[in-house]
């Protein structure tokens, strides 16, 4: 495995948050459950993060009317919901 990982030390963190929360809860809730577990073990941790906030876009320099609205944002990377596997993450710009 190569050691070039972005957000490394960040992605340890965030899965082990995402693994106890599978752990405790299990499978076969609603996205919504999960989504307020982790926050709660995000809390738990000191993960800094915010969630469902809306974020504007721009195409080549222009605002878009379109808006995006992450499941959450943490150490100022989203994490994209998928509560059935681990989150992909892009870093904010």
């Amino acid at each position: 495995m190569s050691d070039n990982i972005l957000y490394k030390d960040e992605c340890y963190q965030i899965q082990g948050a995402i693994f106890e929360v599978y752990r405790e809860m299990g499978c076969g809730f609603l996205e919504a459950v999960y989504q307020e577990c982790l926050e709660k073990e995000f809390r738990l941790r000191n993960i800094p993060f915010v969630a469902q906030t809306i974020l504007q876009l721009k195409y080549k320099g222009e605002l878009l009317c379109q808006t995006y609205k992450p499941d959450l944002i943490c150490f100022n990377v989203t994490v994209k919901h998928s509560p059935s596997c681990f989150p992909p993450t892009f870093p904010l710009h």
